[in-house]
């Protein structure tokens, strides 16, 4: 191996790394949202509506950032775009120390999901970079939501250390600063891969927006906006839901978020094993139904059931976001990624806004977050249906394959 293909790899590696890392950041904060709000319910005297602001805040401001922001990866480059997501974040995280009231602890949150909105963009471009193949590309995506799957069981795991030694669950974003200014560092010292030749991109909303035009971006916005309504559902509100069973199986309740994490996490991490044998959408299009299969049971057996099949339901979809997601980035060239990268994460952060909202609007209304619980699984029977039309179309698989022909065939070699 020459100097040149050493310096190379030990680049890469530190990419991925970094990478990584910065998923398992984000989890971090943004899955530890369920443990956390009982403890601001009880705080701040808040409704289950007003409490899930500390949801639907960063969602936000990551949607509106990734909408009109998501061009910075394609224009500045994956670098710069880095570093400003990481220091928007870190700083809205450390701030957390200084914060007392709900509003400035919903209004750092908000920082933190604009952070997150630029420098996942950039991530998320980056992976297209280091790719070879869209298998390949897909392939890291589950590696990266591996980490993502990891950092959502530290998360929880802090807060329930800080809160049985006294301490304030606010010292979960200060310990998440700390790790941000440590991926500064890194990407600060990473070199990254050439950007890739292409028009220079449109700034603005407008221009991502037109991405929908296109039926391809129209469906992997939809579905990955189904994906997150589902999955929301498990790690906002079905610590409060679970809080109202007094059955045998009590002593499960405290630890089936965990559970939900763990079975996630593992789950995403042998994805690339699961998609390298079966093909994407067969294997999607079963995993959602099987999604809504626990839903339903949830529904009809009550939270007894509930207890066993909701935390379930993450093995099922350990490997669902991150292949939607890699699939709508891969249909597009490269040079297109970040725009790209951003429509989707406007929609995942639209829909983990809005579907945590809805379902506390719901249990509000009906005094019960049983029938929040009615709503998810709406979302997962339509998520189903989708993926299920994806599976028997072929429509996304051919986009696919033309796409590996044009962007990812590898150079040839020198004579």
């Amino acid at each position: 191996m020459t100097a040149r293909s050493t310096r190379a790899a030990h680049n890469l590696a530190i990419i991925r790394v970094l990478t990584c890392l910065m998923f398992l950041m984000f989890a971090m904060t943004s899955d530890a949202v369920g443990s956390v709000i009982p403890n601001i319910i009880a705080e701040f005297h808040l409704s289950m509506k007003a409490a899930s602001a500390f949801q639907y805040a960063p969602m936000t401001a990551m949607a509106v950032g990734a909408l009109l922001l998501g061009f910075l990866a394609d224009r500045l480059g994956r670098k710069q775009t880095i570093i400003i997501g990481l220091a928007l974040y870190g700083a809205g995280s450390a701030l957390f120390a200084l914060g007392s009231t709900f509003g400035q602890f919903v209004a750092l949150l908000a920082l933190e999901g604009l952070g997150v909105s630029v420098f996942k963009t950039g991530a998320l471009a980056l992976v297209g970079d280091v790719s070879d193949s869209t298998t390949q590309h897909t392939a890291l995506m589950n590696l990266l939501e591996g980490f993502f799957g990891i950092g959502s069981i530290i998360g929880p795991a802090i807060v329930a250390v800080l809160l049985t030694h006294g301490l304030s669950w606010k010292w979960l974003y200060v310990i998440a600063a700390g790790v941000c200014a440590l991926l500064v560092v890194l990407a600060m010292i990473a070199e990254y891969p050439p950007a890739h030749p292409g028009e220079r991109p449109p700034v603005g909303l407008l221009p991502t927006l037109t991405l929908l035009r296109d039926p391809y971006a129209l469906a992997f916005s939809g579905l990955i906006s189904l994906y997150v309504a589902v999955e929301v559902a498990i790690y906002v509100w079905m610590p409060t839901y679970l809080g109202f069973y007094h059955g045998p199986l009590i002593r499960l309740v405290p630890y089936a978020l965990t559970a939900f994490f763990v079975l996630r996490a593992s789950g995403r991490l042998l994805g690339a094993w699961v998609l390298s044998r079966f093909s994407w959408a067969t294997a999607l299009g079963l995993l959602s139904v099987a999604i809504f299969g626990c839903f339903a049971g949830s529904l009809a057996g009550g939270a007894r059931a509930g207890l066993i099949l909701l935390p379930l339901s993450g093995l099922f979809m350990s490997v669902i976001y991150p292949t939607i997601n890699s699939k709508g980035i891969s249909g597009f060239p490269k040079s297109e990624h970040g725009r790209v990268s951003g429509l989707l994460l406007a929609f995942t952060a639209v829909a983990a806004a809005l579907a945590p909202f809805a379902m506390g609007a719901v249990s509000d209304a009906y005094h019960s977050p049983k029938y929040g619980f009615v709503l998810a699984t709406g979302f997962a029977l339509l998520l189903a249906l989708g993926l299920g039309v994806n599976a028997l179309t072929g429509a996304a698989t051919r986009r696919l394959h033309r796409m590996e022909q044009s962007e990812y065939v590898p150079a040839p070699s020198a004579p």
